[in-house]
């Protein structure tokens, strides 16, 4: 069992986008500043970091729980190793944003 290509290519497909919003948001915040803009614009985003920080947990819990599950149904049963992985993670990733998504809705009511 080697999970060495699908890492890669998950690692690789986010790595991409990653760079993409960090170059934006240097850019974003240089030209406010450039301007004389004030700086609060920064203090009050960071007041919904924590929704955004509870999103990712949930999500990262759900994509380790998809490759566990992926795991065992490689092991197990009939069912090819890239589909088993990647319908797992897909699947458990997607639940755990929903699984978000309730929680926020809750908090906010």
């Amino acid at each position: 069992m080697d999970i060495t290509g699908v890492v890669a290519i998950i690692c690789s497909i986010g790595f991409i986008p990653l760079i993409i919003f960090l170059v934006h948001r240097h850019r974003e915040r240089k030209a406010l500043i450039e301007k004389g803009l004030s700086t609060e614009v920064f203090a009050s985003a960071s007041k919904d970091r924590t929704l955004e920080s509870l999103k990712y947990g949930i999500l990262l819990v759900g994509l380790a729980i998809g490759i566990l599950i992926g795991n065992i149904l490689d092991e197990y049963t009939r069912m090819s190793e890239e589909v088993s992985y990647f319908s797992m993670i897909f699947l458990f990733g997607g639940l755990a944003l929903l699984a978000f998504y309730g929680l926020a809705k809750k908090d906010k009511d």
